[in-house]
């Protein structure tokens, strides 16, 4: 008997489901894809979807800075004067209205309102109020659009960061960076069309999950790369000692070979994402360390951003990588900096978190604008929620703390098709209840993929028979913001 019957013959179970299950789920896929539409196929050259955007884009390619934790939006962005009287009153019920608070104040006896200590001044041409926290950003308030309704239903920091990433709070879904990698593809084919970094701020302890920069149910080819603060980059991106690149090439050849027979046999398109990153790894192995040499930079440059720019793994850092990655063509930049969740001690901790990131995010927009690329690159600020106007915890004169709020908080954009200079939604007195032009979540995420010229509703992904999309069934574009 042949070596090739004998295999045939000692077919296990596990290889026979195994082959089964990928070819009635390749053929039924070819079945809801008809050849008119291919909607749910990425191209193979870009690898993002065929027949191109929906919409006319403004933007490019995102960069966002997420500050992870809830920025308190009374000491930073939405000017409450009002709160000099109603300082240390009861927050009323009416204002409240029932609404679930977190278990780290639900068991207070009262729930009294602080003001903030910090002072506001109005800036630039659009007289917008901006905090003394921020001066650096108070110099491009003009450029950038401060959004003061954004609001979600979650009130701990895990679901409703998955939430904003994700659009649902619970995980398992893609994040928006693979959404937009799976719809638009990559416009550089040696470095990731998505990447993230996390700063080293002042304070870390805050958990920041993989899963929240991860493809879900999309091929992983999609999701975020990490890069790190300290050593390589990337790991396991140099050859180890005693290997030459010829050798590095070799093997990946060989087992290029070896995953196409593979594939031949189980028609996984897992195994084809898995050689298609083997081989963007190699290239990496070129464009990385050329990314992140910034030794070239004008000294002007560098002295804009503040003097951490010379920190590998700070937010500054971070921030001129990230403009360097717009430069190279990477579609999506997520960057993490944590330290927000201040329930205690919040004037000391939210003033060393703007000492580590207004002067880098500020110079971030500067140094976009000046090179000609703020008008497509969309810049987006903020957190998964905002901060109660109450106070968490025994009001001190200079000291105070503020429990998650996701009623009202606010964020700021720039660039890539949003109005600049100007400030858009309410809240009311007590900074509590948005009372115009209100901004959910799924809302800011569907302006966002308009911005890239994708309609978030044509932006699906069939899995287990259902169409998936990053807004669910919910999302309205935020029209208002839209230059």
């Amino acid at each position: 008997m042949s070596p090739l019957q004998e295999h045939e013959l000692l077919l296990t179970r596990r290889h026979f489901f195994g082959r089964m299950a990928t070819g009635i789920g390749v053929a039924a896929l070819g079945s809801l894809l008809n050849p008119g539409l291919w909607k749910g196929i990425a191209d193979e050259k870009s690898k993002g979807l065929p027949g191109g955007l929906q919409l006319t884009p403004t933007a490019k390619r995102v960069i966002y800075l997420f500050m992870a934790g809830g920025p308190s939006q009374m000491e930073l962005l939405d000017y409450k004067p009002s709160l000099e009287k109603l300082h240390e009153t009861e927050l009323p019920d009416s204002i409240r209205m029932g609404q679930r608070i977190t278990t780290m104040t639900s068991g207070q006896k009262s729930l009294p309102v602080v003001k903030s200590i910090y002072k506001f001044k109005q800036y630039g041409r659009s007289a917008t109020w901006i905090s003394e926290l921020l001066p650096h950003t108070a110099g491009i308030v003009d450029d950038i659009c401060i959004i003061k309704t954004v609001n979600t239903e979650a009130i701990n920091h895990d679901p409703a960061i998955t939430f904003i990433q994700t659009g649902f709070q619970q995980p398992g879904r893609p994040c928006l960076g693979a959404w937009l990698s799976y719809g638009l593809g990559s416009a550089n084919n040696n470095l990731p069309s998505f990447v993230v970094m996390i700063s080293s701020g002042k304070e870390s302890d805050q958990p920041l999950y993989t899963r929240l920069w991860s493809a879900g149910f999309l091929p992983s080819e999609y999701q975020g790369v990490q890069f790190r603060g300290k050593g390589d980059p990337v790991l396991y991106l140099s050859n180890p000692p005693g290997i030459s690149a010829q050798a590095r090439r070799r093997m990946l050849d060989g087992l290029a070979r070896l995953n196409t027979k593979r594939y031949e046999t189980f028609a996984d398109p897992e195994i084809n994402t898995r050689i298609s990153q083997y081989e963007m790894a190699y290239r990496m192995q070129t464009s990385v360390p050329e990314l992140t040499d910034t030794s070239r930079e004008p000294a002007s440059v560098l002295e804009m951003y503040g003097p951490d720019v010379h920190k590998p793994g700070t937010f500054a850092y971070n921030c001129l990588l990230a403009r360097r990655m717009a430069e190279r063509g990477v579609r999506f930049v997520q960057l993490y900096h944590r330290g927000w969740d201040q329930h205690g001690n919040l004037p000391k901790r939210i003033k060393e978190q703007c000492e580590d990131t207004d002067q880098p995010s500020a110079a971030l927009v500067k140094d976009l604008k000046q090179r000609g690329l703020l008008d497509d690159t969309l810049v987006i600020w903020g957190g998964e929620f905002g901060r109660t106007v109450y106070c968490q915890g025994k009001i001190e004169k200079d000291n105070y703390g503020r429990d998650h709020h996701g009623r009202c908080y606010s964020i700021w954009m720039a660039g890539g098709g949003v109005k600049p200079g100007i400030s858009y939604g309410q809240t009311d007195k007590f900074c509590y209840n948005v009372v115009e032009n209100p901004v959910h979540i799924h809302d800011l995420n569907a302006t966002v993929l308009r911005c890239l010229g994708v309609d978030h509703e044509k932006l699906t992904y069939r899995f287990q028979g259902r169409d998936f999309r990053l807004t669910d069934i919910h999302g309205e574009l935020v029209k208002g913001i839209l230059a």
